[in-house]
């Protein structure tokens, strides 16, 4: 019963942060929860054995434990929530260094606790730009040292995410990274213990003495003196050496790091299971030849397991504490808790049943990690190999004789669990990522025994020589170096032979359900269901893109910037796609519009206008066009295209429609325009109406582009009559657009500004937003939305923010109603 409880914990927190699932629960309620499911228990499943009956009580359990679960993930969430910043501003703060930092490229991060005057404490992520080697940056990086206080000066970044369907969310990501804010560090100022108990922190003073700070503080100063010496040693592979050995990836290179994703290794740069399990079992094994050559007679005291667990289980928590309590070590040290557990009581656990509630208890400990990739993929993986292990239990013990054979069949089970955790994982990765990497099962079958026979052991026990003797470690880390280098070079072997690249993986959500439901069936033990069930999952899987899709009309949070999606039966159309400053350093391409098409099993848009070609309109697709399949494209000057595609000029009294369903025409830029030469090429960006046939209350739609007052008052004498319903604001809403007698010729029901969030024009401007409220025309925008989404339902055209979904991404003050 304790695995359907743990089961059903599981499944209630994954419903953490869901604007749906919004409620509390006093003790009383779970105290009153308890005492039904205890009743339950003892009353049917304990004493009736009717297999209905059983189910009913199984059913009720991972009821309960749902309900649990929602309830105290909400609370977490609550908690969580009150002390995250929402406002940019210079900020004064007093902080302790008890974590290391991480070196990037061209900035340090560096995690802080921030010492609040209430006596509350806080982690924030502060950060400091440098340029130059990584020396510069070890040099920079001393200026906070662990175990110190500061007073810091700088500037409160708060988090803040693209929120658009399938985009990577940094809010989450802080949340489960227990992060409040960002900080970026102008001064630092150190501060005496005296200082800071006169300021009136004494209690953290207290805190930091007690034993588990020194020796969590100790750790990572150790971890800081072993990236020092790892830097100071004549090694090719100083990053990936320091990466394997603790996860820390401030030495790694970056093409190394890339061509590890690139190659589906990532995961193989976390510190996992078999690493904390290497460590305990040299430990072990080194201390079981002492016994045995010295004491062998403590044998007959304590039998050979019950004497080693306990050193084993330490060793896994030492390793843990030193990489930082990552989910995977995590894991690995509650199983190993469970296991010490039950061998010391003499009672038989099951794996699976070991699985869950580890998970459980880990969820329980930390309810955040649920929102982690981590989490997930590592248990998956582990339910894989879980399922091969038990395969490996049913074979004949007299089959594998020979030596030969045993080779063969550990090489067999090797490739047999790559490509069965490659194809099992598959939905997490499409979910996660939205990219696949083709060749991971074949350079895995090299790399994972390649790194976990050879190259961690040696890290590991040259870690061990760090803290006896340098020279040997220095020798060891040598030797390991060897064998980093060969391991590069069959990936560049590799490199040169294929070429891998990820493959942007087009799923819908129902797409993923399907394959997650075949996947199980598959997966389960043979004789529960049929596996030929499983085919049956493909026949909604080829009806799904045959599917004819209700009207949509997507604008899109892309930062400062316009990207808008319009889809409707088969057809597709995107205006604008967005763009950074400098897409090479983030690309809103890569980030965002290709994450959004996969997610909306989009593989090839039918049409894309350009309203213009500024950076923030255009700049994503000039970086992706190699990867982004366009029929025809809409612009008012011709950029740089692909040989697939077929331009065409945008100009006025263009139309077209859609199975006589949506009609669309361009309103603006007079041809003869397109000739004259215009200070402000705004002005001749595409404006395009849409109207939606037999719908409402949102017929037609006004897209603007970046259009200011002149093309507005050129569409009051060429369209005195046009109807709109839904009016994009031009260019973001700034003061030189959206004019008051456009505004109040037109009467829009909803105006959208698309811009970004703290962005410095001041987009959209207080000026627009006052004319909007001066004609009560309610304004949304994609900083305070997110991603605002019109779809139509039965004639009903129904209006959605993406922000409204989970609670960390919704403002207050800004709620769609």
């Amino acid at each position: 019963m304790l695995q359907w409880l743990g089961v059903g914990w599981i499944l209630g927190l994954t419903t953490m942060g869901w604007s749906k699932a919004e409620y509390q629960l006093s003790a009383g309620s779970v105290c009153l929860i308890m005492l039904v499911w205890l009743l339950i228990y003892r009353v049917i499943h304990l004493r009736l054995h009717h297999v209905y009956l059983r189910f009913i009580s199984i059913l009720f359990s991972l009821s309960l434990s749902f309900l649990l679960a929602q309830g105290f993930a909400n609370h977490a969430l609550d908690q969580q929530l009150q002390f995250i910043e929402k406002e940019v501003g210079q900020r004064e703060v007093i902080v302790y260094i008890s974590r290391l930092n991480k070196i990037n490229t061209n900035i340090i991060q560096q995690p802080l606790q921030v010492l609040q005057p209430n006596g509350t404490i806080v982690q924030w992520l502060g950060s400091v730009k440098q340029e130059g080697p990584v020396q510069a940056a070890f040099n920079m990086s001393n200026q906070l040292q662990l175990g110190q206080y500061y007073r810091l000066n700088g500037d409160v970044r708060p988090a803040h995410a693209y929120a658009t369907p399938g985009a990577f969310d940094v809010e989450k990501w802080y949340l489960e990274q227990n992060l409040m804010a960002g900080f970026r560090i102008q001064q630092i100022q150190p501060l005496t213990q005296q200082e800071v108990y006169a300021l009136g922190f004494s209690q953290h003073l207290r805190q930091q003495q007690s034993l588990r700070s020194q020796l969590l503080l100790w750790i990572e100063q150790k971890r800081l003196e072993l990236r020092v010496f790892i830097y100071q040693q004549p090694i090719r592979n100083k990053g990936l050496m320091l990466a394997l050995l603790t996860g820390d990836e401030s030495l790694l290179d970056p093409a190394i790091e890339q061509q590890f994703r690139r190659f589906g290794m990532s995961h193989l740069l976390a510190i996992s299971g078999p690493h904390v399990v290497i460590f305990a079992l040299i430990f072990c094994a080194s201390l079981q030849f002492l016994t045995a050559r010295l004491f062998p007679a403590l044998y007959l005291k304590w039998p050979r397991q019950y004497y080693l667990s306990i050193p084993f289980l330490l060793c896994v928590l030492l390793y843990c504490a030193f990489v930082g309590f990552e989910i995977p070590a995590l894991r690995t040290l509650l199983i190993c808790v469970m296991i010490t557990a039950s061998i010391w009581l003499r009672q038989y656990v099951q794996p699976l049943k070991l699985l869950i509630l580890s998970a459980a208890i880990l969820l329980l400990l930390d309810p955040f990690s649920i929102l982690s990739a981590a989490f997930w993929l590592s248990y998956g993986a582990c339910f894989v190999l879980l399922r091969i292990y038990q395969t490996i239990q049913r074979q004949p013990r007299d089959v594998i004789q020979s030596t030969g054979q045993r080779l063969y069949f550990a090489v067999k089970v090797l490739v047999e669990s790559q490509w069965k955790i490659f194809v099992a994982l598959f939905p997490l990765m499409i979910i996660f990522f939205k990219q696949l990497a083709w060749i991971a099962p074949l350079s895995n079958l090299f790399a994972i025994p390649w790194i976990g026979l050879l190259i961690v052991p040696l890290d590991i026990i040259a870690a061990l020589f760090f803290f006896i003797a340098e020279p040997f470690a220095a020798l060891v880390f040598q030797m390991n170096d060897l064998m980093i280098s060969m391991l590069v070079g069959f990936l560049n072997l590799l490199d040169n032979l294929f070429s891998p690249e990820l493959i942007l993986v087009v799923m819908t959500p129902w797409l993923l359900i399907l394959s997650v439901v075949i996947l199980i069936i598959l997966f389960m033990p043979r004789g529960a269901v049929p596996k030929s069930w499983a085919a049956c999952g493909l026949v909604p899987m080829m009806a799904i893109p045959l599917y004819h899709s209700p009207f949509q009309l997507h604008v899109l949070d892309v930062g400062q910037g316009q990207s808008i999606f319009i889809r409707q039966g088969q057809h597709n159309m995107m205006v604008d796609t967005g763009g950074n400053y400098d897409e090479s350093r983030f690309s809103v391409g890569e980030q965002i519009i290709l994450p959004f098409l996969s997610v909306q099993g989009i593989s090839k848009l039918d049409q894309l206008v350009l309203t213009h070609l500024d950076q923030d309109h255009s700049g994503a697709y000039i970086h992706i066009r190699g990867q982004l399949k366009v029929s025809e494209l809409i612009a008012s000057e011709q950029p740089e295209l692909n040989e697939s595609t077929q331009f065409k000029l945008c100009q006025q009294g263009q139309s077209w429609n859609w199975n006589e369903q949506v009609y669309f025409q361009v309103l603006s830029p007079r041809s003869e325009s397109l000739n004259q030469f215009k200070p402000d090429k705004n002005e001749n960006s595409c404006v395009i109406h849409i109207q939606v046939k037999d719908a409402w209350p949102y017929q037609h739609f006004l897209l603007m582009g970046d259009t200011g007052w002149q093309t507005e008052f050129q569409l009051l004498r060429d369209y005195p009559d046009l109807k709109v319903d839904v009016l994009i604001l031009g260019h973001h809403g700034s003061q030189h657009s959206s004019a008051y007698q456009f505004l109040q010729h037109y009467r829009p029901k909803i105006a959208i500004a698309s811009a970004g969030r703290f962005n410095r024009y001041g987009h959209p401007s207080r000026l627009t937003q006052a004319r909007l409220q001066a004609l009560n025309i309610p304004l949304l925008s994609t900083p305070e939305h997110g991603s605002i989404e019109f779809f139509s339902k039965e004639k009903q055209i129904h209006l959605a923010s993406y922000r409204s979904k989970y609670r960390w991404l919704q403002r207050e003050d800004f709620k769609i109603q």
